[in-house]
């Protein structure tokens, strides 16, 4: 039809009478066309099937097929009717969705820091590589656990609960101190910042935390808290007098 002929560049006049298989389609695709078509013939019908078509100049167009039985007045077969819908845009589109996916899939698993979601029943989705080396867990263990059950130890459970759903309900939180207990009983603290995850209308699917390990820093401020609390208990309790000045001598 007209609009066969304006996508392909094909006049009418250049495609009748010729085998649409062996001349219009590419080698990689003419046996899963031809089953199509063969199947049509033999009265079963399909649906949405897609498939790469080229136009006159070498351009390349997807198409969406639905290929129908086309019979005659007594209802006996005499051919196909293809009616297809170009969703070359839509595929790039969609493959250009992909390939970011793709990306985003591979910067979370291979992240220097770990990384962990959950679902809004707060159910673990994502668990990266470095969370993993971290707590001692695979993937495989913790995907489908409850998140704050499992992970948190029973006393920071409610503010850890808390910081996910204040997530769930669109307020993220940033730099909150997140206590994990790993398979081997170590104790690590994190900085954690959790992201609320919506999908693609903008609905809430749940909370994506990106941490930072921060436990040895948390020791050495711990370690020179104690010092200095130590000096302090030294000097206000020393057997003599003693003073100090700033440096304008007050």
């Amino acid at each position: 039809n007209a609009k066969a002929s304006s996508l392909l560049g094909y006049s009418k006049q250049e495609v009748l009478g010729k085998n649409l298989v062996a001349n219009f389609i590419t080698q990689e695709f003419r046996d899963s066309v031809n089953q199509v078509l063969s199947s049509a013939l033999l009265g079963k019908e399909t649906a949405n099937f897609e498939f790469p078509l080229f136009t006159k100049s070498g351009e390349r167009k997807d198409i969406l097929l639905n290929a129908t039985t086309r019979r005659g007045p007594n209802g006996e077969v005499i051919g196909v009717i293809g009616v297809g819908q170009d969703i070359t845009q839509i595929r790039e589109v969609t493959d250009e969705q992909e390939r970011v996916a793709d990306d985003l899939s591979r910067l979370i698993e291979t992240a220097n820091a770990p990384i962990f979601g959950v679902d809004v029943n707060g159910m673990v989705t994502e668990w990266n590589r470095k969370a993993a080396e971290m707590l001692g867990y695979a993937k495989q263990e913790t995907v489908g656990m409850n998140f704050v059950e499992r992970f948190i130890q029973r006393e920071n459970q409610k503010s850890v609960s808390d910081v996910l759903q204040k997530a769930l309900s669109g307020r993220e939180t940033a730099n909150f101190s997140l206590p994990l207990l790993s398979k081997h009983g170590q104790r690590y603290t994190v900085l954690l910042n959790a992201t609320t995850r919506r999908d693609a209308k903008g609905d809430v699917t749940g909370v994506v935390g990106v941490g930072q390990d921060i436990t040895e820093i948390k020791k050495a401020s711990e370690r020179a808290q104690r010092i200095a609390d130590d000096l302090t208990r030294l000097i206000e309790t020393a057997n003599a007098p003693i003073f100090g000045i700033d440096t304008h001598g007050k």
